[in-house]
């Protein structure tokens, strides 16, 4: 924040994590300044003749990036409580239950809209700015105030009184709408940059893919004669590979223990491996839950031993990972077990079910409504082809390499991301608590600002 000026003159807030504040301004509580309603409770059967069915928000449909508002239900409200509870432009709404705290404006998104009682409404009163206290609210939930004033251990809720008696900080209206006008101009100038990488990550994630699925499907080497494989799935293949069915590359594909396993687990013992493990860049080894060995020895088919394949079964159906030496001897929760044949590479066949085609071939043979599942069959009749194993060792590595290349790349997007995710949240601090003067800020020209930045390029 060093090319921001400080205010001339601060004086104690009496508060210890707040610290000094400019000397002008008022330290007060949120209900001296806006007055919160909370919404009312779900009524699905209408009580009154003069009942009517009207929208209206919860908790979820507060998110961090603003209000979501794709899904948004339906209940009965009195005359009385749509007076009190109809949604005004510049309301601002806060989650009294689940990520308590959490808010958003209301710009009239909707013709009208109400609330449910997991939301506060505050309302500015005596001229106070709406956004300026958007901004504060999202400082006190950057800090710990809220999360102990609401006991997050247990059920937390952030209620109206908690809410009224929550700390403000209030400069004049002038000065609080030129706080929020400064940081709605920067913010937005990092929520697009952040944007820009979430971008990029994107891309990089495909790009990854594609290199990874046409190494796997198609060889490393571009000016090899290929051949109609004479299977929709696959496509042409390189004219000296083999055409096969997943089956064929193992010497069995069986389901992990199905049976409920809760009594068996212990501190220590046996790992099982459960789907959130599994990924495609290998078996995540953190979270590992036990079992107890009595119990692991009853299930001895089922044991997973160093370079078998693990598949998700339900969920993201086709996700595979190579187990590790160190897992030798574990069990996985309901996924399917696949043990390659000495001619193949496990490495190899992981990157085949995890390419693009094995997606998209899981996704259209998997079965469920709710959450997509694949079978024992299934994944049996998994189309592929390969080289031998030389060649399949080659792929292994030019994938191995290229998938760390990527990850580097992404991670560093992501680094970034976080960064200015930090700086998004101490300028929002810095702004409302007055560690920063914006009384004399203008927005930027944007004709002469492009100019500069075209003329910075150049």
């Amino acid at each position: 924040m060093a090319k921001y000026k400080s205010y001339p003159e601060y004086k104690d807030s009496g508060v210890e994590w707040l610290r000094e504040i400019p000397e002008h301004w008022k330290f007060s509580q949120v209900k001296y300044g806006y007055s919160i309603t909370l919404g009312k409770m779900l009524q699905k059967e209408k009580n009154s003749y003069f009942d009517s069915f009207e929208p209206y928000l919860k908790a979820q449909n507060i998110q961090v990036s603003g209000l979501d508002l794709h899904t948004v239900d339906s209940m009965w409200f009195s005359r009385e409580e749509k007076k009190k509870l109809l949604l005004e432009y510049n309301d601002i709404l806060v989650s009294e239950g689940g990520d308590v705290g959490r808010s958003a404006l209301w710009l009239g998104q909707m013709n009208q809209c109400y609330i449910q009682n997991a939301i506060n409404r505050v309302r500015p009163q005596k001229n106070n700015s709406a956004t300026f206290f958007q901004y504060w609210i999202t400082f006190l939930k950057s800090t710990d105030f809220i999360n102990i004033i609401c006991n997050k251990a247990t059920i937390a809720h952030y209620t109206v009184e908690k809410l009224a008696s929550s700390p403000l900080l209030l400069p004049k209206k002038n000065e609080q709408q030129q706080i929020a006008d400064f940081l709605d101009h920067e913010i937005a100038k990092i929520d697009t940059l952040i944007e820009k990488q979430q971008q990029l990550i994107e891309l990089l994630k495909e790009k990854r893919q594609a290199v990874i699925s046409h190494a796997v499907t198609k060889g490393l080497n571009p000016d090899v004669p290929m051949k109609a494989s004479g299977v929709e799935w696959l496509g042409e293949i390189p004219e000296h590979w083999t055409i096969s069915r997943f089956k064929f590359c193992t010497n069995r594909v069986v389901v992990g223990i199905a049976e409920a396993a809760t009594h068996a687990y212990a501190e220590n013992g046996i790992p099982i491996i459960r789907a959130t493990n599994i990924k495609e860049d290998g078996l995540k080894t953190y979270e590992l839950l036990f079992l107890k060995e009595k119990f692991a020895n009853q299930n001895e088919s089922k044991y997973l031993f160093s370079n078998d394949i693990v598949t998700v079964r339900t969920g993201y159906p086709g996700i595979s990972a190579v187990v590790p030496n160190e897992l030798n001897r574990s069990h996985c929760f309901t996924n399917l077990i696949s043990t390659p044949l000495p001619d193949y590479n496990s490495q190899y066949l992981t990157e085949y079910l995890n390419s693009a085609m094995g997606k998209d071939f899981f996704a259209l043979q998997g079965w469920g409504s709710a959450q997509r599942n694949i079978s024992v069959p299934i994944l049996q009749n998994f189309p592929i082809s390969y080289p031998n194993k030389f060649e399949q060792n080659q792929i292994t590595n030019f994938v191995k390499i290229k998938r760390s290349e990527y990850s580097l790349l992404i991670e560093k997007a992501e680094k970034s991301i976080r960064l200015m995710q930090e700086r998004r949240t101490a300028l929002i601090s810095a702004a409302v608590t007055g560690k920063i003067d914006v009384r004399h800020w203008r927005a930027p020209n944007e004709h002469s600002q492009t100019i500069a930045e075209s003329e910075a390029v150049v």
